[in-house]
């Protein structure tokens, strides 16, 4: 199937119009010989995708952990001596702070491996229309690491958290109970 351009605007030879205009020739015929180096350019952002996920399986256990210690915590709360309170309440502010920083962590997360699918994406269609869009896939890339990198900054922000109520726990005598 060959496009060619009349008027300004793409049409296939079957005179269908195309949606978009190519500024040029295009072969929309690709070969498997032809698709292959195409998915070995994708295997970096589906490689991506998959640490992305792992990450993501990770800061939602962590989030769990948390929003469950924070319930437990609440419970030892209402039966501890009022001594015992101010430093369950300085625990929970901390647990608080940790499931914001996670969340956000998820966020972040996510949106990088949005944009990765967007590349992997972008890379198909950029090979089947023959556009040349580097920027864009340059683009997509390095706002698919961003986010990773904001989203790993972001634990190791909890990981900070979590030490500072452990070492408030370890303060209190081992716990509340």
């Amino acid at each position: 199937m060959w496009v060619y351009l009349a008027k300004g605007c793409a049409y296939f030879l079957g005179g269908h119009k195309l949606p978009f205009n190519l500024g040029k020739e295009a072969d929309f015929s690709m070969t498997v010989n032809d698709l292959i180096p195409l998915l070995e350019t994708s295997i970096g952002p589906v490689i991506l995708i998959s640490a992305v996920g792992l990450l993501l399986l990770t800061t939602n256990n962590r989030l769990a952990h948390t929003i469950d210690r924070v319930r437990s915590l609440s419970k030892d709360a209402e039966s501890a001596p009022m001594p015992h309170k101010a430093r369950i309440k300085a625990q929970i502010d901390i647990l608080w702070r940790r499931t914001r920083l996670i969340r956000h962590s998820i966020e972040l997360a996510s949106m990088s491996a949005l944009f990765a699918a967007l590349l992997v994406i972008d890379l198909f269609v950029t090979a089947l229309i023959g556009l040349q869009d580097a920027w864009l896939i340059a683009s997509l890339f390095i706002a698919s690491l961003i986010f990773l990198i904001g989203s790993l900054l972001l634990l190791i922000l909890d990981v900070k958290k979590s030490l500072l109520a452990l070492k408030l726990e370890l303060d209190d005598g081992g716990g509340t109970s």
